[in-house]
């Protein structure tokens, strides 16, 4: 396998193996210019569950072509979403995918206990996977989008569910930094005494196939000049693949910094379900949702 170090270098791990989307109530033009897109490069298929006047409608007003899609009808927001999560769940599609649909009612169909796709005891998180033109390879980043404030045990569950991602991209014994804002233990920090535990953890051998460091600060994470300014003897220092912030406050922070300060571009998904859930934000750009479909089929089943 290709090194992946873009984005874009995932198209090799998904073109042409026919794997497809099922999108809840995707009526907006972005989510459709973004399927559109991913479809005539032959990288997925797509399956809209919609409302016919209103898709119809926003089609002929953006000037897209519908004959690219399969379309199910609706009758309204909740029948697209329990429609679209059981075609996921029924193996006639691989990604689930958020249209114009409240995150809300998205978020209980995947959640649903009969039908939806979160299996019982697991957690549901969020990965967010950057595309940095400083950085020297691909950084993912989890959570800053579901989780307030993760327990130790959550972020050992987070740690997890993104070594498997990445080793899913072709990243093998991948280095996570685990964030907090100092690089030393502090008793009046919860988020340092967890890093501390959690790398000892590693050290231990209770988290596998990665090589875990913490607590170390954001710029240590990333820039081994810190690294060196600071004195930190760390193999994750400067080089890390996965950083596993301490809530959802920092997480959310730094990714929009990232994304609207240093020209990156990301996409995210839900991680913890039995398939890849897209969670993009109806204001989102159509590359960020195009990105968050090809990250989800990329490691999609």
């Amino acid at each position: 396998m290709m090194a992946i170090k873009h984005l874009e270098d995932l198209y090799t791990l998904i073109k042409g193996k026919g794997k497809k989307v099922s999108v809840a109530l995707g009526e907006d033009a972005h989510t459709l210019e973004a399927l559109a897109k991913g479809i005539s490069e032959d990288l997925f298929s797509a399956v809209i569950f919609a409302r016919k006047s209103v898709l119809q409608a926003e089609a002929k007003r953006h000037d897209i072509d519908l004959s690219m899609f399969d379309t199910i009808w609706v009758s309204d927001e909740l029948e697209a979403i329990e429609k679209s999560v059981k075609a996921v769940r029924e193996g006639r599609a691989n990604v689930l995918m958020k249209g114009s649909c409240s995150s809300a009612n998205y978020l209980r169909g995947i959640l649903n206990k009969e039908w939806g796709l979160l299996p019982e005891g697991k957690l549901l998180s969020h990965a967010l996977l950057m595309d940095i033109p400083l950085y020297h390879k691909l950084l993912m980043a989890s959570d800053g989008g579901v989780i307030l404030k993760p327990s130790l045990e959550n972020k050992v569950q987070q740690i997890n569910y993104c070594v498997d991602l990445a080793n899913k991209l072709g990243i093998e014994n991948p280095k996570v930094a685990i964030i907090t804002a100092v690089e030393t233990v502090s008793l009046k920090m919860q988020a340092t005494i967890d890093a501390a535990a959690i790398a000892q953890m590693y050290r231990r051998g209770q988290i596998k196939n990665c090589i875990v460091d913490g607590p170390l600060a954001m710029d240590l994470a990333v820039s081994k000049e810190a690294a060196k300014i600071k004195h930190v003897d760390s193999l994750v220092a400067g080089d890390a693949d996965i950083i596993i912030f301490p809530d959802i406050e920092t997480g959310n922070a730094v990714g929009k910094a990232f994304t609207h300060l240093c020209n990156t571009i990301s996409g995210g998904i839900l991680i913890g379900p039995d398939a890849p859930c897209v969670l993009a934000s109806r204001g989102d750009s159509i590359e960020t949702k195009f990105f968050s479909i090809v990250f989800a089929i990329a490691v999609s089943k």
